[in-house]
């Protein structure tokens, strides 16, 4: 039964009174956000006026932008958050058309751990999530009627056939709605490449919400696979003319960390140093049989025992950013391809399912004090952090399942608005975490965070009931 104007009114009202409210707890529990090295990095570079590829010259721009908000951290830690709480608000007043309690649950969701807690973080993953978010829930909220319109044509529904005919009114209203329905679209598709400027790996991910961006009212895959290709390539093109052309970042070669990491881990696997360059007997032996200890590259440029590795790489020989290094990739994943997929094999399977680093608790001004001077919200929130490290909670491949079943629960109602949302959230997130297995170079558990809260977006979306 259809809601009267005044109870869905109410409806809208209480929604968006609890998301604010929960906007306004996340502050007060957490602001200014915990600044990380990561973090740091890029802000000194903002204060600097340098621009890099390492992390992402946009974020710095970004920040430069924001900072007199709130110089520091609390800038970026309030973007982070008001687009958080901005997604799922919007998700939730698309939900209140259909139901109370499905609102009040996702809010619900939103607000405990282990999802609220990366919102305090200053990570720029937890910031592209956000964009995505609020991308994947404007074009829900146009999708509803787009689809009604598209039904009431096809169906040639008389109530519609007389609504067009009312005359003028009607049919500026109409035009209004068009005009609304493809500004958030196209703001749509701006946060989603956004998202891409951010996390240059989410490319192989942005095709299937770009598609769904486009056309919200259905999923059609048939689309997606003829838009997956040209939208890639496009995102790619957008990313170097914005990076290098438009900012004119510096190039940092972060590529090529790929390649040491690649290199060390093929050597391990097949028992050969296939690093280029002079190596003694006893640093091949070492690099055969000990350094790959780590689940990440860093082991090879800061840790005991084979940070000589990059040390001799980069600063003896010199071929850190030179075409030599791409060379011996290529030429060691062809003459070891088994022993390639063995290593990364092995750090996505540490990525999925290993106790990885999930909340970041350190101060990293002084490591002596604790992290927001040890307020009592956060003290609390690495508590239930703490608990929740042996769970499947925080583990990427529970993550990873969950956005799977989505899909597969959401493929039978893909020609509905709800279907599509799902499928969009919960397939652009399994989609972003598969990338990790061939690019990946540290296991964190932040690189899972668009797929748990698309998923958990997607879940709930799942659980409404649309009339026949």
């Amino acid at each position: 039964m259809p809601l009267s104007a005044d109870r869905a009114a109410r409806r809208t009202w209480l929604i968006a009174a609890l998301a604010a409210a929960c906007f306004g707890i996340t502050v007060w529990a957490f602001y200014p956000g915990v600044m990380t090295y990561d973090a740091k990095y890029v802000y000194m570079d903002m204060l600097k006026g340098f621009r890099g590829d390492w992390q992402s010259p946009v974020m710095t721009s970004l920040w430069k932008w924001i900072d007199p908000i709130a110089p520091g951290s609390g800038s970026m830690f309030l973007v982070i958050a008001g687009l958080y709480w901005l997604g799922f608000a919007l998700v939730a007043l698309r939900l209140a058309r259909q139901s109370l309690l499905l609102p009040l649950l996702l809010l619900l969701l939103a607000l405990m751990p282990p999802h609220i807690m990366y919102v305090a973080i200053i990570w720029r993953d937890v910031l592209f999530a956000g964009l995505w978010l609020v991308a994947a829930a404007l074009c829900f909220i146009v999708a509803e009627r787009s689809a009604d319109s598209a039904h009431s044509r096809a169906s040639g529904n008389p109530e519609s056939q007389s609504q067009m005919s009312l005359g003028p009114r009607f049919r500026g209203d109409e035009r209004v709605w068009r005009a609304l329905r493809l500004i958030m679209q196209a703001v749509a598709l701006g946060l989603i490449a956004f998202g891409v400027l951010l996390r240059p790996n989410a490319l192989a991910a942005a095709p299937v919400l770009a598609a769904y961006a486009l056309w919200p009212a259905q999923f059609r895959w048939k689309r997606v696979a003829i838009l997956f290709v040209p939208a890639a390539l496009g995102f790619f093109g957008l990313m170097n003319v914005v990076y290098y052309g438009v900012l004119d970042a510096t190039r940092q070669n972060l590529l090529h960390t790929l390649f040491v990491f690649d290199l060390g881990g093929t050597s391990n696997f097949a028992k050969e140093n296939l690093f280029p360059g002079t190596w003694t007997e006893d640093e091949s032996r070492r690099i055969k049989d000990h350094c790959y200890v780590s689940p990440e590259w860093d082991v090879y440029w800061r840790f005991d025992p084979c940070q000589f590795v990059m040390l001799k790489i980069e600063k003896e020989q010199h071929l850190f950013g030179t075409p030599v290094l791409p060379k011996a990739w290529a030429a060691a994943i062809a003459k070891h391809p088994i022993a390639y997929l063995e290593h990364r094999t092995a750090f996505f399977w540490n990525l999925l399912s290993h106790d990885n680093l999930t909340l970041w608790v350190w101060n990293i001004e002084d490591i002596s004090k604790p992290v927001l001077d040890g307020r009592a919200s956060f003290a609390a929130m690495a508590a239930i952090d703490s608990a929740l490290k042996p769970t499947p909670l925080q583990r990427i491949g529970t993550w990873l399942l969950l956005c799977l079943g989505v899909c597969a629960f959401a493929w039978r109602r893909r020609e509905t608005p709800e279907g599509a949302f799902a499928l969009a959230v919960a397939g652009s997130g399994a989609l972003y975490v598969l990338t990790y297995f061939a690019i990946g170079l540290s296991p964190d558990f932040r690189y899972g965070y668009w797929a748990m809260i698309g998923s958990i977006a997607g879940a709930v979306t799942l659980a409404t009931r649309r009339a026949p």
